[in-house]
C-alpha cells in the first residue's frame, strides 16, 4: 500500500514538472517568436540590417555604375599650342608560357623571337641584343617579361606601329599619364603632375606636385563624372533605367609664354651650360608694358617628358633661390639718388677704393681708374661710385627706395614657395654694401619687377605668367591676365636718366657691356658680379669660379618693349671666352627674336636684317666672325679652313639663334649634337655624306657617334633619339 502511494506521489510530481517544462518551453517560444516578428517588422519599416541598407544593396546587385574619367586641363602657349595635355601611354610585355593559346589553338604567346626582338629594336629605345635576350630568359619557365624603361610610357602613334606587325604574345597595359610634347620646355615654371592614389578609393589621378601644375590642380583635375545602368535578374538592362553625370573636364590653362622664344633660349642655354657648368643659371625675357613672361628656364633644369634631371632641378629659380644680385643693383641705387635730388652725372669722385668706418670698399679694379665723373663710373661698374651715392642719399632715403621697388617682399606670385628677400642694413658699412648688390638678398621675380619701373618711366608692374584660363565644358573664359600696376616708384625723368647711363654701358668705348650690341637695335644694360656668400654663413668663397655674373637688359633702350635678365651663379669660366661673352650667347639670339617678332620695334629697327651672305670660298674665321654679329650660331664641318660649302643657301634670311653648318675640305669630326633640330641633323648628314635614323620626337638628345670622333664618308651611319 506504501509502494502504491510513493508510485501515485512521483507520478503527480512529474506530471507537474512536465507541465512546468512545458510552460516555460512555450514562453520561451513565445519569446523568441515575438522578438523575429518584432525584427522583421523592424526591417520591413527601417529597410536597414546592421546600419546597411538592404534596398541599397539589393539595387547595387542588379546596378552597373561606371566612373567616366575628368580630362585634366590642359597647358598651353600663349598661341594654344600644347605644353602639357592629357594622354595614354602604354607599358609593354612578352608572353612567353606556350600553354597560353586562344580559340583553335591559336598561340597567344611569342611564336617567332627573331622577328619580334627585331620589330622592338625598331620602335622601342633598345637594341636587338637586349631585346632578343630579354625574350629567352634564363628561367626557361618564365611566364612572360618585360622590357625595362624601355618598354614603360609608350606613346600610342609607337604602340600602333608596333601591333601593325601583328607580332604573337605582345601585349600593351594602358595607363592615363600626362604628356609634355616639347621635353625641357620651361619645366621649372610649367612643372609636373604624376598618377596619386585618390584618397578614399582604389583609384590613381593625375596630381600636379611642382610648378603651374600644382599651382592650378584643383582648376585643371576637374571632376569624374558616373553612368548608372539598372539590370534584371538576367543581367539585361531594364528600359530607360540609364543615369548619366557627365564629367567636367579641368579649365584650359594659357600661359603667357612664346614657344618661339622659349625653343631659342633653351637651345642657347644647353649650348652655354656645356662649357661653363654653373652650379646655377637662369634665363627670363618678359613683355615691360604688361609684366608677362615670354620666356623662362634654368640650368640645371629636367625634361618634363623622361623626367632626367629632376632630382637635380626641384627648386624654381625664379622665385625659390634668394641671391645677392650684384651690380644690377646699381640700376636701383642711381634710380634712387637721381630721385632724391642726389645725383649728378657730371659730379668727379677718387676710384679705386673708399673707406666707410674702416672698412674698405674697393671697386673691381682695385687700382681704380683715377678720378672720374659718376656716368662714367656707372659704365665701368664702380662700387665706389654706388657707396658714394648711398652716402649722399642716407641710410633712411637709400631704405624708403628699396622698399618703393618691393625689393624686401613677395612678388605674391602663386608659385610654390616664394621667398620674400632679405637684408644687412645696421652698419654704414652694410648699408654702403646694398648699393652695389651685396647684403641684400633677392629673387629674379623681384628683380624682374623692380626693372619694370625703369622701363616704364617709372611705373612698376607685375610679373605674370598667365594669359587666360578657359572652361571646356562651357567655352567660357573664367580669367583674362590684366596688367597689375604696383605704383610708381620713381619719376619718368629719374628712369631715363638710368636708361641713359645703361646705353653708355653698351655704347661707351669703356663701358663693360659692348658685348650686348645687336645689330639694328639699340640696348640698354647692366652687367653684374657679385660675390657668392659662403654657405656656412661666413663671408664669401674665394677662387675664380666663386662669383655670380649677371646681366639685365632693356630694348629698345629708347622707349624698352622688352626685359632680359640672366644669372649665372659660380661658371666654370673657359680661358677663351668672358662671362659676358658666353651670357651674349643667350642674351643675343633671345633679344633679337623677340624684337624681329614685333611689329612695335620692328619700326625702331637701325638697319635692315641680314641676308646669309656667299660664303664659299672665304675663311672660316672671316665668316664665323661675320656670322656671329648677327648672333647667328655656326658650326664647322672638315678640317681645312676654306669654305667649301653652307646649310643656309645664300639670299636667304638667317634667323636669330639658327645653326649654320659650313663645310670645308678635309676630315669631319663630328660635333655635340644635343639639343639640335631634326632638320640641323638632316643637313649634318647631308653635307657629312652619311645615313641617318631618327627615334622619338623633338630635339637631340642622344647621340650614337662619340663627340670628336672622325666620319668616314659613306661607312659610317648616326643613330640619334629626339626627345
Amino acid at each position: 500500500m506504501k509502494d502504491l502511494n510513493k508510485r501515485t506521489t512521483d507520478t503527480k510530481k512529474t506530471q507537474r514538472n512536465q507541465k512546468m517544462f512545458g510552460r516555460w518551453l512555450f514562453l520561451i517560444a513565445a519569446v523568441i517568436f515575438l522578438t523575429i516578428i518584432g525584427r522583421f517588422s523592424y526591417i520591413a519599416v527601417s529597410g536597414k540590417v546592421q546600419s546597411v541598407n538592404l534596398s541599397s544593396q539589393a539595387k547595387k546587385l542588379y546596378t552597373d555604375n561606371k566612373t567616366i574619367r575628368a580630362q585634366r586641363g590642359s597647358i598651353l602657349d600663349s598661341d594654344g599650342q600644347p605644353i602639357a595635355e592629357d594622354t595614354s601611354t602604354y607599358d609593354l610585355y612578352a608572353v612567353l608560357s606556350k600553354k597560353q593559346v586562344g580559340p583553335n589553338n591559336k598561340p597567344l604567346y611569342v611564336t617567332n623571337k627573331d622577328k619580334t626582338a627585331k620589330i622592338l629594336s625598331k620602335y622601342l629605345p633598345i637594341s636587338y641584343n637586349k631585346a632578343f635576350k630579354a625574350l629567352n630568359p634564363e628561367d626557361s619557365k618564365a611566364f612572360q617579361v618585360e622590357f625595362g624603361s624601355a618598354g614603360k610610357n609608350i606613346s600610342v602613334a609607337t604602340k600602333e606601329k608596333i601591333e601593325s606587325y601583328k607580332l604573337t604574345g605582345i601585349n600593351f597595359v594602358s595607363s592615363e599619364a600626362r604628356l609634355y610634347p616639347n621635353g625641357t620646355f620651361a619645366s621649372n615654371l610649367i612643372g609636373l603632375a604624376i598618377q596619386k592614389n585618390d584618397s578614399g578609393t582604389d583609384s590613381t589621378q593625375l596630381s600636379g606636385i611642382m610648378g603651374l601644375e600644382k599651382v592650378l590642380n584643383k582648376k585643371l583635375i576637374g571632376a569624374d563624372g558616373e553612368r548608372s545602368i539598372q539590370k534584371d535578374k538576367f543581367g539585361y538592362q531594364l528600359p530607360g533605367s540609364q543615369v548619366e553625370r557627365p564629367a567636367v573636364n579641368g579649365d584650359t590653362v594659357y600661359t603667357t609664354i612664346n614657344s618661339n622664344l622659349q625653343n631659342i633660349m633653351e637651345t642657347q642655354m644647353s649650348k652655354v651650360q656645356s662649357i661653363v657648368h654653373a652650379n646655377l643659371m637662369s634665363a627670363t625675357i618678359m613683355d615691360a608694358k604688361t609684366g608677362a613672361i615670354l620666356a623662362t628656364t634654368q640650368r640645371p633644369t629636367f625634361n618634363a617628358s623622361t623626367k632626367k634631371g629632376l632630382s637635380k632641378s626641384w627648386n624654381n629659380a625664379l622665385v625659390q633661390t634668394a641671391y645677392e644680385p650684384g651690380s644690377t643693383m646699381k640700376m636701383f641705387t642711381v634710380a634712387a639718388a637721381a630721385d632724391s635730388g642726389n645725383f649728378n652725372p657730371n659730379a668727379t669722385y677718387q676710384s679705386g677704393t673708399y673707406t666707410i668706418d674702416g672698412k674698405v670698399i674697393p671697386d673691381w679694379q682695385r687700382t681704380g681708374w683715377g678720378i672720374i665723373t659718376y656716368e662714367k663710373g656707372f659704365a665701368l661698374s664702380s662700387n665706389v661710385a654706388m657707396a658714394h651715392l648711398e652716402q649722399k642719399m642716407g641710410g633712411k632715403t637709400w631704405e624708403k627706395y628699396i622698399k618703393r621697388f618691393k625689393l624686401l617682399e613677395s612678388t605674391d606670385s602663386g608659385l610654390p614657395g616664394e621667398l620674400p628677400g632679405s637684408i644687412q642694413f645696421d652698419y654704414p658699412i652694410e648699408r654702403a654694401d646694398t648699393a652695389f648688390g651685396q647684403g641684400i638678398n633677392v629673387t629674379q621675380m623681384q628683380m624682374l619687377q623692380g626693372f619694370t619701373a625703369i622701363a616704364n618711366n617709372g611705373k612698376m608692374v607685375k610679373p605674370q605668367f598667365i594669359k587666360k584660363i578657359v572652361n571646356p565644358n562651357t567655352g567660357k573664359t573664367t580669367f583674362n591676365m590684366k596688367t597689375e600696376h604696383l605704383g610708381q616708384p620713381i619719376k619718368a625723368s629719374s628712369a631715363k636718366e638710368v636708361r641713359s647711363l645703361m646705353q653708355d654701358v653698351v655704347y661707351k668705348s669703356y663701358g663693360i657691356g659692348q658685348d650686348f650690341k645687336i645689330k639694328g637695335y639699340r640696348i640698354a644694360a647692366k652687367t653684374g658680379t657679385a660675390q657668392v656668400a659662403n654657405p656656412n654663413g661666413s663671408g664669401y668663397l674665394n677662387g675664380d669660379d666663386s662669383y655670380l655674373y649677371s646681366v639685365a637688359g632693356m630694348a629698345p633702350a629708347k622707349n624698352p618693349r622688352y626685359i632680359m635678365y640672366i644669372t649665372m651663379k659660380q661658371p666654370q669660366l673657359p680661358g677663351t671666352q668672358t662671362a659676358t661673352q658666353l651670357m651674349d650667347q643667350i642674351f643675343g639670339p633671345v633679344m633679337k627674336q623677340a624684337l624681329e617678332s614685333n611689329e612695335e620695334t620692328q619700326n625702331q629697327v637701325l638697319t635692315s636684317s641680314v641676308n646669309m651672305p656667299n660664303l664659299v670660298g672665304t675663311s672660316y674665321a672671316t665668316a664665323k666672325k661675320e656670322l656671329s654679329k648677327d648672333n647667328v650660331a655656326v658650326v664647322k664641318l672638315g678640317t681645312n679652313n676654306t669654305i667649301t660649302s653652307q646649310s643656309i643657301n645664300p639670299g636667304t634670311k638667317v634667323l636669330v639663334g639658327q645653326r649654320v653648318l659650313l663645310g670645308t675640305s678635309g676630315s669631319v669630326i663630328v660635333p655635340d649634337l644635343t639639343g639640335w633640330s631634326k632638320n640641323d641633323v638632316i643637313k649634318f648628314a647631308q653635307m657629312s655624306k652619311i645615313s641617318v635614323k631618327f627615334n622619338g620626337h623633338g630635339f637631340v638628345d642622344k647621340q650614337s657617334l662619340n663627340v670628336g670622333q672622325r666620319i668616314i664618308n659613306g661607312q659610317t651611319s648616326l643613330v640619334v633619339t629626339l626627345k
